[in-house]
């Protein structure tokens, strides 16, 4: 059995956990969704509500790390901390359903990426022959992880590196090419886009934002392997500005080389398509071969923290305890089996769905929002109690208003988001919270306190209307 000092991650792997979660199949779409949404001036406002809300649910994620080193599997840990078991249980299950269809998302993306050398086959990544693929894919990448946990982040390691090369050489080409008379002319809108008023562009941007920055909070869930604590909020911090200036400049440089309407009109992934534009097929060839090894990296990091998620809550006794089993590697390995089951059931599903690939992303960013909400809440109900702020009690009332800013950003998403995908997140809520009753009875504890009773029936009504939606057609995925 490997020992525990040889589980341990310095910064500079930390960071890259970080820097792998989140650079993965997002950034790839970035131009074709913006693209349809805004020109550059919607874009920078978005780009700056998006970055500052979420620049202070990480400084929230570091000063947490910090003041609560006790306080290990960051995410859900915390949403129990601050609100009781069964919040906790919704953030946990949130979160692990979250990063199950963000994995779906990237077998999505990888299909519609062939689709692009091969559209007979695999169409627009939802195909027959697409989901068989994305399965095979799913249960090879589900043996390779169970031989290890080292091995696997070792790999993610070598996969960020790589992935980030097509990124830097797509922003220096697009610098090179760069017209100012086309970027001034998209600046306010391209002039043969429908109209729409700036509010809505902005909205219209907002889920792919969310999305983008997933796995922020990556060092976090692995904070029981940090070298040291402090390395997790560090990590954090430096993973999100270096994936933020990548991000921003992938959004920006393309309204400098194409009209809007053309931006808009490209097959995903579209950095692919803006790239074949400028340079010719090579470009398109290029960055598919990176969009192939940024997402396959992402979704290796992805596998992993779904599965430590699990197991996590499963040895705080959030879960049941089937999902505390290791195997002789220390790899969760029934959390594990049920992430994989469960995203294969997903690419299943996609077959039916009318546009599985933006559906899938925006359903992994709602999904994500409810566990970032009650992490900034409980930034809030630790700064005001002062616990872990004895030697620092200066640092109160800035970490109270940055967890403020970080609650009023992930409300103003599910705003931007709709009802339609809210309704849809509770549909798969309400039949999770069997696994919470299931790990209650196991320890012989009691369900629900009157205040948790109460969340668990608007649940279950919002899942019943979000379900008789699905079945009349009022609401289709």
């Amino acid at each position: 059995m490997a020992s525990q000092s040889t589980q341990k991650f310095s910064r500079l792997a930390l960071t890259g956990m970080v820097v792998g979660s989140m650079v993965g199949a997002g950034i790839f779409n970035l131009p074709g969704r913006f693209g349809a949404a805004t020109g550059p001036f919607g874009a920078i406002i978005a780009w700056a509500i998006a970055g500052t809300g979420m620049y202070m649910l990480a400084r929230v994620f570091q000063a947490l790390a910090e003041k609560r080193p006790d306080i290990d599997a960051g995410v859900f840990a915390y949403a129990k901390a601050g609100f009781g078991n069964y919040m906790g249980f919704l953030s946990a299950f949130g979160y692990w359903l979250g990063s199950c269809l963000g994995n779906v998302f990237y077998w999505v993306l990888i299909g519609s990426t062939l689709g692009r050398f091969f559209p007979g086959i695999f169409g627009d990544g939802s195909s027959a022959i697409a989901i068989i693929v994305s399965l095979v894919g799913v249960w090879a990448f589900h043996f390779m992880i169970l031989k290890g946990v080292e091995q696997a982040a070792f790999i993610n390691t070598v996969v960020t590196v790589a992935k980030i090369v097509p990124i830097l050489v797509f922003i220096l080409l697009l610098i090179f090419f760069f017209n100012y008379t086309q970027f001034s002319e998209n600046f306010f809108g391209g002039a043969d886009m429908p109209a729409k008023s700036l509010v809505a562009q902005v909205r219209d941007t907002m889920l792919i934002t969310v999305f983008v920055f997933i796995g922020i909070e990556g060092a976090s869930v692995y904070s029981r392997f940090a070298e040291k604590r402090s390395d997790v909020g560090a990590a954090t911090i430096l993973g999100f500005v270096g994936v933020t200036g990548l991000m921003v400049a992938v959004t920006m440089l393309p309204y400098a080389v194409m009209p809007q309407s053309a931006i808009a009109a490209v097959q995903q992934p579209s950095m692919a398509a803006v790239l074949e534009a400028v340079v010719g097929h090579w470009g398109a060839v290029f960055i598919s071969i990176g969009v192939l090894v940024s997402v396959l990296g992402a979704y290796l990091a992805w596998s992993l923290i779904c599965a430590e998620v699990l197991f996590a809550a499963a040895k705080s006794d959030d879960m049941p305890r089937l999902f505390a089993a290791q195997n002789a590697n220390r790899v969760p390995a029934n959390a594990l089996w049920l992430t994989n089951i469960v995203v294969s059931l997903f690419i299943i599903s996609t077959y039916w769905s009318r546009d599985a690939f933006n559906f899938m992303l925006d359903m992994t960013s709602v999904t994500s929002l409810l566990p970032y909400l009650l992490v900034a809440g409980y930034g809030v109900l630790l700064a005001r109690s002062g616990v872990g702020y004895e030697t620092t009690p200066n640092e109160r009332g800035r970490d109270q208003i940055f967890a403020w800013i970080a609650i009023i950003y992930t409300i103003f998403m599910f705003i931007a988001a709709g009802l339609k995908y809210v309704l849809l997140v509770a549909v798969l809520l309400v039949p999770g919270t069997i696994l919470y009753v299931w790990a209650r009875r196991e320890q012989k504890l009691q369900l629900f306190t009157s205040t948790e009773l109460i969340i668990f029936a608007v649940t279950l009504i919002a899942g019943v209307i979000g379900a008789y939606g699905l079945l009349t057609g009022m609401i289709t995925p």
